[in-house]
């Protein structure tokens, strides 16, 4: 008899997984927490990250409704990310995985 794998549908963890199970996202919204950032912001807040990434990554989370990208009224060329609500949401879920990798270092 042949098992049937459990489709992301049937699991919600893992259709949730495929949103946010990835380093950019989760290092994102730690990085923007609940500020509104700019594009140089991050870059700095994520030494790691390049700019293409940086820039891949942030398209796909404004696609999937995690934040909205704006123009700086200020001065036009920059671009100011917020997280949206969805975004907002994620926020307790990055502290504690915050929280459990501290536990891991311990």
């Amino acid at each position: 008899m042949k098992s049937r794998q459990p489709s992301s549908t049937t699991i919600p963890c893992s259709a949730a997984l495929k949103v946010i199970g990835d380093y950019w996202t989760i290092s994102i919204v730690q990085a923007m927490g609940v500020h509104k950032r700019r594009f140089c912001e991050l870059e700095r807040l994520l030494p790691d990250s390049n700019p293409v990434t940086l820039t891949s990554r942030l398209k796909k989370m404004e696609s999937l409704g995690l934040l909205t990208r704006a123009k700086s009224p200020k001065d036009k060329i920059s671009v100011i990310y917020t997280l949206t609500p969805q975004g907002k949401a994620l926020l307790p879920i990055v502290i504690r995985i915050e929280k459990f990798a501290e536990g891991l270092h311990a």
